[in-house]
């Protein structure tokens, strides 16, 4: 117990406004990933009922809500061969009974990488050039995309989930618009729900926002989040990754003067704490799913702030 209350000690962060150096060393890249090894994903894989699973992932499709407050493109896909139109165009040296036997459909996509049901990356966001590790834009951004901290580098995520239905304990459908999420709102969520956090764990905070998907009006805009204060606390009791069910993990807009994105900051250039957005958190608030065993793996492109994510739980036994 003694060493488990110094540990957390030890998690116990004063905001600097400044990019931290990891604790694991100079080419640390994942932050709080590192705490996912062999034996912690053998203790989750145990604990999981695996008669039952819930998929918290949204689906893509054309005119989904998505994050466009700085002019990203939203979801598109397009059909880049058709059958007719395969048969009519002369694209491959092919006979005209092949291409009417085959059926030839194929399609494309095009999006920003934080669209739809992903993780963020700690190069997403950081204080003045520099991003976790104190790895800087002068040494460490590519041309295309940052040479640190990619999605790539992401361990396949297995780890012990926590849902806090702060909308249920609140007794709405969904908290109201702008809504900041601090530490009494997660301590009332806790401990009405039951449930500890460990050191580890992926928090996933339901706001209720999903009752409305997909208007993209009433998803998108004035979102109830979570606070600085609140990512503070749940920093300090040694969550790994926090996700929400809103377009943007935080309280909107910012209350804080000249940071429009706090939380985002903090976490990702501070603490070493990736992101999760646009989970679907519904149908395991339904089912009163307060702890599970979580399974995903990120998209690894290379040096990107962002990757699609298809996260998997299963109930705790």
């Amino acid at each position: 117990m003694c060493e488990f209350v110094m540990d957390m000690e030890k998690l116990k962060h004063k905001r600097t406004l400044m990019a931290s150096k990891s604790p694991w060393g100079p080419d640390d890249e994942i932050g709080r990933l590192n705490w996912i090894t062999s034996e912690s994903r053998e203790q989750v894989m145990k604990s999981i009922d695996i008669t039952r699973t819930f998929d918290l992932t949204v689906e893509y499709f054309n005119g989904m809500p998505s994050w466009s407050g700085a002019g990203d493109p939203p979801f598109q896909i397009w059909m880049t061969h058709t059958p007719t139109g395969n048969e009519n165009d002369d694209l491959m040296n092919v006979s005209q009974a092949g291409k009417e036997l085959i059926s030839y459909s194929g399609d494309a996509i095009s999006m920003y990488t934080h669209c739809g049901t992903h993780i963020d990356t700690l190069n997403h966001f950081g204080y003045r050039g520099e991003i976790w590790n104190e790895f800087n834009e002068k040494e460490h951004l590519g041309s295309r995309h940052w040479n640190k901290c990619g999605p790539e580098k992401f361990p396949v995520i297995i780890a012990r989930a926590i849902l806090l239905d702060v909308a249920a304990v609140k007794g709405v459908d969904m908290l109201p618009d702008s809504y900041g999420i601090g530490k009494e709102d997660l301590e009332e969520t806790i401990q009405k729900q039951g449930v500890d956090i460990r050191k580890g764990d992926i928090i996933m905070i339901r706001t209720g926002r999903m009752t409305v998907w997909p208007n993209r009006d009433q998803y998108l805009n004035n979102s109830p989040g979570l606070n600085i204060e609140g990512a503070e606390y749940l920093a300090g009791l040694g969550a790994m990754i926090i996700g929400a069910d809103n377009i943007a993990l935080e309280q909107g807009p910012s209350v804080e003067p000249d940071n429009y994105f706090p939380v985002h900051t903090y976490l990702f250039a501070e603490v070493g704490i990736p992101i999760i957005e646009l989970l679907n958190l519904e149908e395991l608030a339904k089912e009163k799913v307060y702890e599970s065993g979580f399974i995903a793996k990120a998209m690894p492109i290379k040096g990107a702030t962002g990757a699609p994510l298809q996260p998997i739980v299963f109930p705790y036994k």
